[in-house]
Order: structure tokens, then C-alpha cells, then sequence
């Protein structure tokens, strides 16, 4: 293990820097798994490819597989932690509250993947079998309201986002709520649904994914839903590889999703593939680029750990914040 420096030119990555991270290579990081069994087969694993991403068993076993075994020592000593705390107040009937994990990066970098892995991995741990997952897309504010606004054009960026509901939906699931309701996001309407929520009711472990959930605390908003977080993860790659990862999904949208009669994108369905690269193009940098390197790129240095992806789509390494 080394310590983390980077030759990138952020304050956070000057050379002279003194990280708060250990920097893990991809190898030194599957040892970590010990003897932890691999409980997902080729099969699960093919439907995790369906979004998008080219995963295998190889990806899954050296990278999920410790990771899933760090987060569970971690929410056991959540626990033990909530025990001591009880026995001192002499709150013996308190339940602990459930673990929450935040999962942050750009879109197209495949934190939606690494998210549904993890749920499902996470679940197979005997101390934390309800694993339950939800996504921040619900929490954007209508398109109606959007254009209320007047930010349309700033979709995905913190203020098209109703952060007082995110957080109050985490602090309800954090106090033990019987159950809490999320608000549905449909991406092929492109639209919140009205009436339609994900029920989340005392899981063991919430994950929370988004490309905005390590943003901090602001004196607008002094209480960020970070806050609530016990774990958190920054999926990272370079700009230029999340770009075309972006363009080549957006290619498969076109070819896919994107024919449906009910798709809010149906008008690109029949763009030749130079006209829907150079929109893809017109979209990211005109909105994704500079969200990313505004407000989602800058909450990096605020997490628990960094998975770096290379070009091809598999984790580098892992950085982890010291303790």
C-alpha cells in the first residue's frame, strides 16, 4: 500500500499533498478477499451487462467481492458501536439504524452498475440481509417544475434536485421509520410518475445512488444528505473515457430505448449514427462535462473510496480513506 498523489493539478492532487487516502492496487486489493465465497454466478452477472457496462466474473470477484466484505465490517462495527452507545444511555429497546452507503460519479461511469452489485452482494451477508436501493433520479423535481424554474437546460445539477425531500426521505430511514416512500423517476418518459414510489422499510444496509449525493453542506443548506452517510463511494475514471462511454451509450439508447413510442427521446430514434454522435457530443458538453467538473468531480476528496476505472471499464485501484 502507498500513499495516494496524483499528477492532476487540483489542490486536493498536487504532488505535495498529504492524502487522506491509501491507494490499493487492483491486485493487492482481490487478495483482500480472503476466503469471502463469491455468491453471485456467470448468469447474474450477464443481467449486470445488460445495463450497459462490459463486466465480468473476473471484475465482480476482484473488486465487489472485497469491497462487499469491507462494507459489512463496517456495518457490523456500526452496530457495535450502536450497542455501546445504548448500554450507556441505558436505551436497551433502541434499534440500530440502518447503515446508509452514498454511490457518486459522473453519468455513463457506471455507479448504476456498481450500485445494483452491491445491493445484491451486500445481501448475501448473513447480518445484513435487507439490502435496499434507491437512486436520487426521484428526487429531481418535475419537468414541469424544472420549467417552472426556469432551469430546464440544468437538469442532473444539485438545484434541479428537491434536496430538502432527499433528505428528509434518508433521515426518515435513518430514525427507523416503519416505512418511507421515494418518488419514482421513469428514464424512459424522462419524468418523475406521478403516484408511483419505491417503499423502503427498515432495511439493514440503504444505498443511496446519485451523481450529486457527496455534495457538502452549504449555508443555504446546512445539512447535506452526505451527512447521513456511514459509507460512501466515488466511482472515477478519466474525462475523455467517460465521454465516450457516454457517446457509445447513447448510441445504444438511440438503437433501443430511444424506438419506444413512449420514449421522451423518440425524436433521435432515427438520426444516423454521425447526426447521434454529434448530439451525444452537444449533450455532454454542454451539460454533462460541466456538471462533472463543477459539482460532482469536486466531492471526490469527500469519500469513503475511490474506484478508479481505467479505459476498458475495469477498477484500477481503490483508494481508501485512512481511519
Amino acid at each position: 500500500m502507498t500513499e495516494y498523489t496524483s499528477t492532476m493539478t487540483s489542490p486536493f492532487e498536487r504532488p505535495d499533498f498529504i492524502s487522506p487516502f491509501i491507494e490499493i492496487d487492483r491486485d493487492e486489493w482481490a487478495r483482500l478477499a480472503g476466503e469471502t465465497p463469491m455468491p453471485l454466478t456467470e448468469a447474474e452477472v450477464a443481467v449486470y451487462r445488460g445495463l450497459g457496462d462490459p463486466l465480468d466474473l473476473a471484475e465482480v470477484s476482484e473488486v465487489y467481492r472485497p469491497l462487499s466484505r469491507l462494507i459489512n465490517q463496517y456495518a457490523i462495527a456500526d452496530r457495535e458501536k450502536h450497542r455501546r452507545t445504548r448500554n450507556f444511555l441505558k436505551r436497551i429497546g433502541d434499534q440500530p439504524s440502518p447503515f446508509v452507503v452514498g454511490i457518486a460519479g459522473s453519468v455513463a461511469v457506471g455507479k448504476s452498475t456498481a450500485a445494483r452489485i452491491l445491493r445484491d452482494m451486500l445481501a448475501r451477508w448473513p447480518e445484513t440481509p435487507n439490502v435496499q436501493l434507491i437512486t436520487t433520479d426521484g428526487f429531481l423535481y418535475s419537468n414541469a417544475e424544472l420549467e417552472r424554474r426556469g432551469i430546464a437546460h440544468r437538469k442532473g445539477f444539485p438545484e434541479s434536485y428537491d434536496r430538502r425531500s432527499l433528505l428528509r426521505f434518508v433521515s426518515q430511514v435513518k430514525s427507523g421509520a416503519a416505512e418511507t416512500l421515494a418518488p419514482h423517476y421513469s428514464h424512459l418518459t424522462y419524468d418523475i410518475v406521478e403516484g408511483e414510489y419505491t417503499r423502503v422499510a427498515r432495511p439493514d444496509i440503504l444505498i443511496v445512488e446519485g451523481l450529486n449525493v457527496l455534495q457538502p453542506p452549504t449555508m443555504k443548506h446546512p445539512l447535506a444528505v452526505s451527512d447521513l452517510f456511514d459509507f460512501s463511494i466515488y466511482v472515477d475514471a478519466r474525462t475523455a473515457d467517460i465521454q465516450r462511454w457516454f457517446t457509445e451509450r447513447f448510441l445504444r439508447l438511440k438503437d433501443r430505448a430511444f424506438k419506444d413510442p413512449s420514449s421522451h427521446f423518440k425524436r433521435f430514434a432515427s438520426l444516423d449514427e454521425e447526426a447521434a454522435i454529434a448530439l451525444a457530443h452537444e449533450f455532454w458538453k454542454g451539460i454533462n462535462e460541466p456538471n462533472l467538473v463543477e459539482n460532482i468531480r469536486p466531492t471526490r476528496a469527500r469519500a469513503s473510496l475511490v474506484m478508479r476505472k481505467e479505459a476498458d471499464h475495469r477498477v484500477k485501484k481503490v483508494l481508501l480513506r485512512k481511519i
